[in-house]
């Protein structure tokens, strides 16, 4: 595990945000013009973080449950939202991200947006391909269900 490697030297500061009272319809368009997987959900402020979304959440929580894309997103978002702090470690990004088998982290202070880590960041930035490896193993296993990785017969 890489330790002495700040999160804000690996976190993208880019983050693509929407009010979390949007439509549905309008934050899957925008993760589509963005080419992102994930959208921070901020209040009225425009800053202080409310949910985070995902095209997974999209996809098991509206299209295959035939939910209605004019709802609001926050409805279908995953909240509270786990984060860490610019100053953190990358080893507590590491360490949160195989607890609750999540793969993007927005990094807040203040309770402001400064940035979002994820697992494809901590493995191209650390430069620890192993790193990579372990993280991307532990998260999958947090986040499927156990039937996946046992033997199933045959």
């Amino acid at each position: 595990m890489v330790r002495g490697m700040e999160i804000r030297e690996v976190m993208t500061r880019s983050v693509v945000t929407a009010p979390a009272d949007s439509p549905v319809r309008e934050v899957a368009e925008l993760m589509r013009e963005r080419s992102v997987g994930s959208v921070v959900l901020v209040g009225a402020d425009g800053e202080t973080v409310e949910a985070l979304v995902t095209d997974r959440d999209l996809t098991v929580s509206v299209l295959a449950e035939g939910r209605d894309p004019g709802e609001t997103v926050r409805d279908h978002a995953s909240a509270p939202v786990i984060a860490v702090a610019p100053a953190d470690d990358v080893s507590r990004a590491a360490q949160l991200m195989t607890e609750h088998g999540i793969r993007r982290l927005p990094v807040v202070q203040d309770d402001v947006l400064l940035g979002i880590v994820t697992l494809d960041d901590l493995a191209a930035r650390t430069g620890d391909s192993e790193l990579a490896h372990q993280l991307t193993a532990q998260v999958a296993r947090t986040a499927l269900p156990d039937f996946y990785f046992h033997d199933r017969g045959g």
